[in-house]
């Protein structure tokens, strides 16, 4: 009698990814930082050696989320739901369990979203400049998301050199500093400089972000973990009511201000943010 042989089973993609500080297998703890859209792994690194510093014992990932950095030929679909999936699957594959995750923008909305089916060992969510809910129409200007993204699809490609993206972005009215940011997502090709991400698949994470509210998870954050809510001082989507219903669910969570830092906290208040991360992590 013949036996039917089952099929392999099909391994799941892996964001790429970077460890710093302690090795894995000696850490007394594993934390995960999570980039925003646009970002990748590389725009978080200095940051993650400055943390890695005021954490010692500590073993910090940074990965790259799908469609970003690295981080290519991810399966649809492109929403929070499988970035969650991604993260999980990765330290699933590296054989630990992280008792922290830090997420900056889009990032810290993977991060709200992985309350909702904590493992044992989580203890400390970091929520970098993220809101619970926003939606498209609540960023609007020159660089607001619609508009950046409008603006990226009519970039003609491929470009002669990496810089030349700065020239058709400014032209269409999005800052300086944005326009440079924006070339560190270029890759160079055979015939020049393309995009990293694949655009339409950004879309679709953006439109996950925006149609998703994360005010139920922090309202329900399970026992034995909290959540630590960084916000920009000069960012105007903190208004006092959202500050304040922040507030209220304390002990639960914690809302700290960066008074002199805008969206890039890590970036404007690299001490600040560090020194704030390195108290609520203090004592685990």
């Amino acid at each position: 009698m013949s036996t039917l042989q089952q099929p392999p089973a099909q391994q799941p993609w892996l964001p790429h990814h970077d460890a710093l500080g302690a090795p894995l297998s000696d850490a007394t703890h594993v934390g995960l930082l999570l980039h925003g859209i646009f970002g990748a792994a590389r725009n978080l690194r200095t940051f993650a050696q400055q943390l890695c510093a005021a954490t010692p014992g500590w073993a910090w990932i940074v990965a790259d989320l799908r469609n970003h950095g690295d981080s290519a030929g991810a399966p649809p679909p492109h929403d929070l739901d499988t970035c969650a999936n991604d993260v999980r699957n990765l330290w699933q594959a590296l054989d630990v369990a992280p008792t922290a995750v830090v997420g900056h923008s889009f990032g810290g909305k993977v991060a709200m979203h992985l309350l909702a089916e904590p493992w044992p060992e989580l203890r400390r969510v970091g929520v970098l400049d993220t809101h619970p809910h926003l939606r498209w129409n609540d960023e609007g200007g020159a660089d607001g998301v619609e508009h950046v993204l409008r603006v990226l699809g009519q970039v003609p490609q491929p470009l002669a050199q990496r810089a030349d993206v700065v020239g058709h972005l400014t032209a269409a009215g999005i800052d300086q500093p944005v326009a440079q940011w924006m070339t560190t997502n270029l890759r160079a090709a055979d015939d020049g400089y393309r995009w990293k991400f694949d655009l339409p698949a950004v879309i679709a994470m953006l439109d996950s972000y925006f149609t998703t509210d994360s005010w139920p998870r922090l309202r329900a954050v399970p026992p034995g973990v909290v959540v630590h809510v960084v916000r920009a001082g000069r960012s105007p989507r903190w208004t006092p009511p959202t500050v304040a219903a922040l507030e209220s669910l304390a002990p639960a969570v914690q809302v700290h201000t960066l008074a002199n830092a805008g969206h890039w906290v890590h970036v404007d208040d690299p001490a600040g943010l560090c020194e704030i991360l390195a108290a609520a992590l203090g004592g685990l």
